[in-house]
């Protein structure tokens, strides 16, 4: 066992922590999580662990007939993909810019940014998704079903917004070039997330529900508001899914410009860091929100990414049961991104970000790899929820601002 502390309330249950680097803020805010009296058993908290808005980032949180929004969070369905190819690190072009250009002129990036025109994707060998499939799910008329304004999310399905959401041409450990990349569900997902989580705070008013914190604040089962909630939150998630699958179709759309011979080894690899699920644990129906972390089943694939700079891994489950089949979805912040803007400079973004193609740009210093935990500590300390199958190296890296 790697369980680094166990922390007792009086009133609450445990909460399990794989990691001894926490900082004071986010042990309150787990203290505050654990009081709430809809948690089923305990509170499990991954190696990546850091402070969040309400709970913590980096926590796997069980809730019996009820369900937190602002746990879940307004990035509903952020997650990772990734691809395995045929080809290898020789059969790269040596000018990785052109590649970089290429893709970064066919995916949109930033925050807002939308496709301007529908993507035709009849020409591409290696589809993850179909037009026609992107069509049926774009005829849902999403805005009115979940009481949400957001005129262009049908346009932004396929792009990738900004902050830490990136794109990554990897080599593994046999030189094997891989896709991977990191994204959510745009700005429907923030308005549908905003949204429920200002319902549940409502609903704690009207029932005159004290909370440690307001953004704790839940829903719960026979309600309106959680019927609502359960069916914008599934159909969230599965447009963040569609919306990574449909970037890697553009993605090897572009790849196969420079690498015609390139095709998908094995199946790839999608799933969501920061979504809510019903599942069995102790004996109970529960639903249980990861925010942060990645469901770790035995056999269970994931990705686990550490920063621009670093390695990521892709690993495969152990089914710790204590985790609630959990692990990290990354290495997590050791610092804000004011911090990051504070203490660091255009010359260390290019040190430690050396022998990547990417645009180094001051918008960005924020994500600089010194401001994540050490990805090797992160994964020293969940052995016991996952083996490491392959680590990736980025050679090109692409970013929204």
């Amino acid at each position: 066992m790697t369980i680094k502390k166990t922390y007792q309330t009086e009133q609450g249950v445990p909460v399990k922590v794989w990691t001894e680097d926490l900082d004071k803020k986010a042990e309150e805010q787990l203290r505050n999580i654990s009081s709430l009296p809809i948690i089923h058993h305990h509170v499990a908290v991954m190696p990546d662990a850091h402070l969040g808005i309400g709970c913590t980032i980096g926590s796997v949180i069980p809730t019996l007939k009820a369900i937190i929004p602002s746990a879940v969070g307004v990035d509903i369905g952020c997650g990772m993909m990734a691809a395995k190819t045929n080809l290898h690190a020789k059969d790269l072009p040596d000018n990785l810019s052109k590649l970089r250009h290429s893709i970064e002129r066919t995916i949109p990036l930033g925050p807002g940014a939308r496709h301007q025109k529908d993507m035709e994707l009849g020409r591409i060998q290696n589809p993850f998704i179909s037009r026609a499939e992107i069509d049926v799910f774009l005829k849902d008329d999403a805005e009115k079903r979940f009481q949400v304004k957001v005129k262009k999310w049908r346009q932004q399905l396929g792009s990738l917004g900004g902050g830490n959401h990136f794109i990554e041409i990897c080599l593994d450990e046999t030189d094997r070039i891989w896709v991977m990349l990191h994204s959510g569900s745009r700005g429907i997902g923030n308005k549908i997330g905003m949204a429920f989580i200002e319902r549940a705070k409502q609903d704690m008013r009207i029932h005159h529900i004290n909370l440690p914190d307001k953004n704790l604040a839940y829903l719960s089962e026979g309600t309106q508001n959680f019927t609502d909630y359960v069916q914008a939150v599934s159909w969230a998630q599965e447009y963040a899914s569609l919306n990574r699958r449909f970037m890697m179709t553009l993605i090897f759309g572009q790849l196969e410009h420079y690498l015609p011979h390139i095709q998908v080894e094995e199946s790839a690899i999608n799933c969501h860091h920061n979504y809510v699920e019903r599942e069995n644990h102790y004996g109970e129906e529960v639903w249980v929100t990861r925010k942060g972390a990645i469901r770790a089943r035995e056999n269970d694939w994931g990705i686990i990414p550490g920063s621009m700079g670093t390695r990521s891994y892709i690993v495969k489950g152990r089914g710790n049961a204590e985790s609630f089949h959990s692990c990290s979805h990354g290495a997590g912040r050791r610092m804000s991104r004011k911090q990051a803007f504070h203490n660091f400079n255009m010359q260390d973004l290019e040190n430690q970000t050396k022998g990547v193609e990417m645009s180094r740009r001051k918008a960005i210093i924020d994500e600089i790899p010194s401001a994540y935990k050490n990805i090797d500590d992160v994964m020293s300390n969940q052995k016991d929820l996952v083996e490491v199958v392959h680590t990736l190296k980025q050679i090109v890296n692409i970013k929204g601002d």
